[in-house]
């Protein structure tokens, strides 16, 4: 996922804007760039690869203006290239973009048919084109973008200024995620609150169909479907209650280490709210549904994606053996293209860590729209997921910077047993010391984890041997086969080396012959 971040305030936007991208950095991207509103015209930077390539530049330049938006890019249309970086700047606009636009053909003809020169190969510049000549008609930003907005097909979170307009961002959602951050003399548009909390804990969220007008410390909500002149939408702003402290590694050398050692309190943190420590009992206080509701559930929906999806798989084979219910897990991307049947007294549970996975998010939205209740397993709350759902239960991992996913999957692998552990009472297919046997079984599970991660030697010991070998296969039985499909994928994402998990007893069908 790209990175946006905007600035409205007395500090310089430029090093605002770059504290802001390099907190998203460890999402990923192959360019990045800033537009500063600099003395009544763009000042507008760009750069191919790193964000140290990018801050080179920027310190040869002099900026004195209070209003930017920057952006890190992962391309989709359009090689990664400097001409192909964002802020794009047609006119008086200066846009950053998220997301895909699906008709971006039909507009591309219809612009050059126009006479617009497009310079990019994007999809993210015709929509600057189509605001600039819209700006012609009505001059207001606000406006201009209410026009626009029915012209799009897609997924699209937006940031955009104009040069005639210095103290007004307008930003607008549909699909990829976008807050609004409330300081105390500044305003701030991203895409992610990590990239502005070191400045803000106040947050509005912003849902899809909406449009915000942000000016001077103030800003308003809107329906993309209606008008400027609209009474804007009553918007809470959000406290959010963790620090920026993430930036740090800890002593670790990358965030990847730090966070596998940082499992056995993940988990600790993840099971804690939901154990009654003097009945030693499950007590899911946020899940949304009682243990009649619970009873009443006949079929059980798990989709997510990646290491969610082997968490899922997971906690397909532990419901089906202590609640005896029928479980289906679903890869979120293939759920919505089997037109899956979802029967009365089922129960949909999403995972996503980030609680903003696309896929998983529009297979939440089809489980609604059957009138089949949505449980949510996330990290993050608030996310798109979870402001979705009908009931809850946070993994409590932390924020989750390594690309792969080590405490979250842990996290998520506890939550699914106490989950197993309440619906098996609710059935009354568990007796009280069996739960609290299983609980006891649970609570040793950050010491046991501590154990394992204090083995490190061993592993490196193991990898040095193992170097020289070009292909791996996992093996596992029962519930440790997705685990062992987790081992390859995690081979595949840090060590680049081709691996694959099989079960163990289809070895014959397809392994052997290799």
């Amino acid at each position: 996922m790209c990175g946006i971040v905007g600035y409205l305030g007395p500090k310089n936007p430029k090093d605002v804007i770059m504290t802001g991208l390099k907190a998203l950095e460890y999402r990923g991207y192959d360019s990045a760039g800033v537009s500063i509103l600099n003395n009544g015209a763009f000042k507008r930077v760009r750069a191919e690869g790193k964000l140290s390539n990018l801050s080179e530049k920027l310190a040869k330049e002099e900026f004195t203006g209070h209003l930017g938006i920057g952006h890190t890019r992962w391309a989709t249309h359009g090689k990664p290239s400097e001409r192909n970086a964002h802020p794009h700047c047609v006119g008086n606009i200066s846009l950053v973009h998220n997301g895909i636009i699906e008709n971006y053909m039909l507009l591309r003809e219809e612009l050059v048919k126009d006479g617009a020169v497009i310079e990019s190969d994007t999809d993210s510049e015709l929509v600057a084109h189509l605001l600039d000549r819209q700006l012609r008609i009505t001059p207001d930003l606000l406006q201009s973008v209410l026009a626009v907005l029915p012209r799009l097909v897609g997924a699209y979170a937006i940031v955009c200024v104009n040069v005639n307009q210095p103290d007004t961002m307008v930003a607008f959602k549909n699909g990829p995620p976008l807050i609004v951050g409330v300081g105390a003399d500044a305003m701030y548009v991203a895409s992610d609150v990590q990239a502005i909390v070191g400045y803000t804990k106040k947050v509005v969220y912003l849902d899809d169909g909406e449009v915000v007008q942000v000016q001077g410390t103030g800003y308003k909500v809107f329906s993309a479907s209606g008008k400027a002149t609209d009474r804007p939408t009553d918007k809470p702003v959000v406290e959010i209650n963790w620090t920026a402290d993430v930036a740090s590694k800890g002593g670790f050398p990358h965030f990847m280490a730090k966070e596998i050692f940082e499992q056995p309190r993940a988990v600790a943190q993840a099971i804690q709210p939901h154990i009654n420590l003097s009945k030693t009992s499950v007590e899911l206080y946020e899940l949304g549904l009682d243990v009649k509701a619970l009873a009443e559930v006949e079929r059980i929906f798990i989709v997510a994606c990646g290491s969610s999806y082997y968490t899922g798989l997971v906690g397909e084979y532990m419901i089906e053996r202590l609640a005896r219910v029928p479980v289906e897990c679903d890869i979120a991307s293939e759920f919505r293209y089997r037109h899956p049947v979802l029967p009365k007294n089922s129960l949909f549970i999403s995972i996503s860590q980030s609680g903003e996975t696309a896929d998983t998010l529009a297979a939440v939205r089809l489980a609604k729209q059957a009138g089949v209740k949505v449980l949510s397993i996330c990290n993050v709350r608030r996310s798109s997921i979870d402001r979705e759902a009908d009931g809850h239960l946070y993994m409590n991992a932390g924020t989750e910077v390594g690309v792969a996913s080590t405490k979250a999957f842990s996290a998520t692998l506890s939550l699914l047993n106490l989950f197993s552990i309440a619906m098996a009472k609710a059935k009354g297919r568990l007796t009280e010391s069996e739960e609290q046997d299983y609980v006891r079984q649970i609570q040793a599970a950050p010491a046991q984890i501590e154990t394992v991660l204090n083995l490190d030697k061993f592993f490196k010991e193991g990898a040095d041997k193992l170097k020289g070998y070009r292909g791996f296969l996992y093996l596992g039985r029962g519930v440790h086969f997705p685990i062992a499909m987790e081992g390859a994928l995690k081979l595949k994402e840090l060590a680049y080396m081709h691996a694959e998990g099989y079960a163990a007893g289809e070895m014959k069908h397809g392994p052997l012959a290799l």
